[in-house]
């Protein structure tokens, strides 16, 4: 239902407009919202009013009419004026109330049914059925953006994405938890990479900016009819989580980016067991210094490059030579070799994912 300080915004509107005192009760003759203090109503007229089968009535100066809710009686609305415009502001404080009724509830049916139809909970027939309905397309080009807040209840952040994309343009915005936040775009069918990672660095931004909220995004891919909404949720969330292991240092991470990186996420954890044992045998791998890592993260982004991994760390090649022979004695790889190189990569890329699930375990 619609909330009560919605109502009392909406009658405060008209009464600064009309001047006409406008007051609205539930069916038990509760006051839900008025422009003024000064009631004489007593709860018997109203109750009485909405069981009685009038459309409106007046009594003691008071206009009474009924607000409806697919034609149930949801609200009883009285207008009250020192001139012959009461009654007519009554009649549009209705119209308006009833409209706001009619909004709130296709938001919620919306929401409803896209929550469900991300988590696969809709047969293919009744997706159609309810888009029909609540007046969605079922083709065209769309892509899930899943927004990580960080901050349980907070609402701040979901407003602000209702105020940079409407449902006018075919966005929608929704949640399964309290900590993500999901909208599902409208693109064009021949949107670009760079286009599709504009958004999210715009959401990442804007977040920042206007609510003060540090957040991360993921997405999926382009998919081009409505029940292929879950596939791309499911790429996005799995985007999230690889993202989190592998590039924690990233606010923006795309399905189609994630690389050898979502391979290793979808190993059973007993064959990284055997993979990390049989490249490493006995040798602890988890607690590599600072320095080491440092210095080894470097020499991958300059491709293996001695010369320029030193000048960035600014120390002596010597110095960097000696570091990775160290490196090689600790492991049996020698990363100056491109085999080794990629071998160590992707062993560090599946210790970091055992000690991801690790912590899942506490």
């Amino acid at each position: 239902m619609i909330s009560n300080q919605i109502i009392q915004t909406s009658i405060d509107e008209l009464k600064t407009i009309t001047k006409v005192d406008i007051y609205v009760f539930d069916l038990d003759g509760i006051k839900v919202a008025a422009t003024t203090e000064d009631i004489e109503i007593s709860r018997e007229i109203i109750t009485g009013f909405a069981a009685s089968p009038a459309d409106s009535q007046v009594v003691g100066g008071y206009h009474f009419l009924k607000v409806l809710d697919d034609s149930e009686v949801a609200y009883v609305l009285a207008s009250r004026s020192n001139n012959d415009d009461a009654y007519m502001v009554g009649k549009i404080a209705v119209s308006q109330i009833q409209n706001l009724i009619i909004a709130y509830k296709e938001r919620f049916d919306r929401n409803n049914f896209f929550q469900n139809l991300i988590l696969d909970n809709l047969l293919l027939v009744d997706i159609y059925n309810r888009a029909q309905k609540l007046h969605i397309e079922v083709e065209g080009p769309r892509i899930v953006y899943l927004v990580e807040t960080r901050l349980e209840k907070d609402s701040s952040g979901m407003e602000l994405l209702r105020s940079l994309f409407s449902s006018q343009n075919g966005d929608y915005i929704t949640a399964v938890d309290e900590k993500n936040i999901i909208l599902i775009k409208a693109v064009e069918r021949d949107a670009s990479p760079e286009s599709l990672e504009l958004v999210a660095n715009t959401i990442v931004d804007m977040m920042n900016s206007e609510a003060m909220l540090k957040v991360r995004v993921s997405y999926g891919t382009v998919v081009q009819e409505l029940r292929e909404v879950s596939k791309s949720y499911k790429e996005a969330t799995m985007a999230m989580d690889v993202g989190r292991i592998f590039y924690a240092e990233k606010n923006v991470i795309a399905y189609s980016t994630l690389g050898i990186g979502r391979l290793i996420y979808q190993l059973p954890v007993n064959l990284c067991r055997i993979f990390i044992e049989e490249i490493f045998g006995g040798n602890q791998v988890y607690d590599l210094d600072e320095e080491t890592l440092t210095t080894i993260n470097k020499f991958f982004e300059n491709n293996l490059n001695v010369s320029e991994t030193s000048r960035q760390l600014f120390i002596h090649r010597n110095t960097l030579v000696y570091r990775i022979e160290k490196l090689q004695k600790a492991t049996g790889l020698d990363i100056r070799t491109f085999e080794d190189a990629m071998t160590f990569k992707i062993a560090m890329m599946v210790v970091n994912y055992m000690k991801y699930l690790d912590t899942l375990e506490y």
